[in-house]
């Protein structure tokens, strides 16, 4: 029987979009910077070369990272109104899927554990008020964000703490929902889960990994999960 269900967040319960990593890091410097037009080009290109170096290794390590990270390799100062900037810049990628809530809502009141498990550089509280904008936070019996681990997915850790979060105790009773084959489909079935795809993100080829792995369930709207975890 299946009593949880987690999420990935960005391709999942966000709805993918592309988005110039650069241009995130030109809103940092040009506020950092705002008096020197050429040393804020410069750092950002640096902070860009950072960030890309950044996730190489979280492919290839699943190590994790967060902003401050990749301000400190760049060495670029921790700009506060820069920082705000910078997130002001991304909340454009940010918002849930219309049809999250009412599908959360439908296996909340199935009983289901519910939680959110996602690789990202960017701290706890940016991704919880994003959520709490949208009115989704409150459905979730816990959020795990790898800033806050030592390592991404698809590295088991990151998704036996996502199941410790919730009070989840057995993986073959727990489903992982997300958008990647690599770090999402095959790491939640190595640990033991079962896993439903959702196919719509145009994920860059640099953090592409090959893998050949079956999801257990593909969903093309986030609508079709509830009636699929019916069947199992």
């Amino acid at each position: 029987m299946i009593d949880t269900v987690i999420f990935d967040w960005g391709g999942t319960l966000t709805p993918w979009k592309t988005v110039d990593n650069h241009d995130g890091w030109r809103r940092y410097t040009s506020v950092a910077h705002v008096d020197d037009e050429e040393r804020a080009a410069g750092i950002a290109a640096a902070l860009l070369e950072a960030e890309t170096m950044r996730w190489a290794t979280t492919r290839d390590t699943h190590v994790s990272f967060t902003v401050a990270d990749v301000l400190a390799d760049a060495a670029a100062e921790q700009h506060p109104a820069a920082l705000d900037a910078y997130r002001e810049f991304w909340v454009q990628a940010t918002h849930t899927d219309p049809e999250a809530a009412p599908m959360l809502t439908a296996l909340r009141a199935r009983g289901l554990r519910l939680g959110v498990l996602s690789s990202t550089a960017w701290p706890a509280e940016w991704h919880e008020e994003w959520l709490r904008r949208d009115g989704v936070l409150n459905l979730f019996d816990a959020c795990v964000w790898s800033s806050d681990l030592p390592y991404t997915k698809p590295h088991p850790t990151a998704f036996r703490a996502a199941m410790a979060a919730v009070g989840a105790t057995d993986p073959a009773t727990c489903v992982y929902v997300g958008d990647r084959p690599y770090d999402d489909i095959s790491g939640a079935n190595a640990v033991g889960m079962r896993t439903v795809f959702v196919p719509h993100s145009d994920i860059p080829v640099a953090q592409q990994v090959p893998v050949d792995v079956q999801p257990d369930g593909v969903i093309q709207r986030l609508s079709d999960l509830p009636p699929l975890l019916a069947t199992w």
